[in-house]
């Protein structure tokens, strides 16, 4: 697979029908980057188990932290990893020994490890390397372009918000 780009389908897909999410170096800081994806995947309905082995025990916005993925009460359909690239083989490692297997391994913004991407697919998994969940999501549902941005139109016409959760989100639920 060519992990320079990704088409929108594959990550749509993916997005679509995952529903439980660990994410590896998840953060307790409130203004951690980790910590914005964790909490946004929640939002949007996802299942989500914080991995920090300094948290265990303890909740990350609201979610139950584990110190390890083998710790983990369940399965889960995706990892995703919030560590430097050079961490990633050890995290792959580590996913490898999960059973079941999870379906997808995303790495996060600037994290790449080829090797890894290869022996996870290898196994079946869905590799996304270099993007955000989060980022992909709001693109994808279109809640980044309300304001104009990545929508290539510019419009001063506001989206109609229906009753109810106001998202135009791209889960089929």
């Amino acid at each position: 697979m060519n992990h320079d780009s990704y088409e929108n389908s594959y990550i749509a897909d993916i997005l679509n029908s995952v529903r439980s999410v660990a994410i590896v170096g998840a953060s307790a800081n409130d203004v951690r980057p980790s910590f914005f994806v964790t909490k946004y995947l929640l939002d949007k309905g996802y299942k989500v188990f914080p991995i920090n082995p300094g948290q265990a025990g303890k909740q990350i916005a609201g979610a139950m932290t584990y110190a390890s993925l083998a710790d983990l009460p369940e399965p889960v359909d995706m990892v995703d990893i919030f560590r430097a690239s050079s961490a990633v083989p050890g995290v792959t490692d580590q996913i490898l020994a999960m059973d079941p297997l999870p379906k997808v391994v995303w790495m996060q913004l600037t994290v790449r490890d080829d090797t890894s991407a290869a022996r996870l697919e290898e196994k079946g998994i869905k590799v996304v390397m270099n993007r955000c969940p989060k980022i992909e999501y709001g693109r994808l549902s279109r809640e980044i372009a309300w304001n104009g941005v990545n929508s290539r139109v510019i419009s001063s016409k506001k989206p109609v918000l229906r009753q109810g959760f106001q998202s135009f989100g791209i889960r089929e639920r």
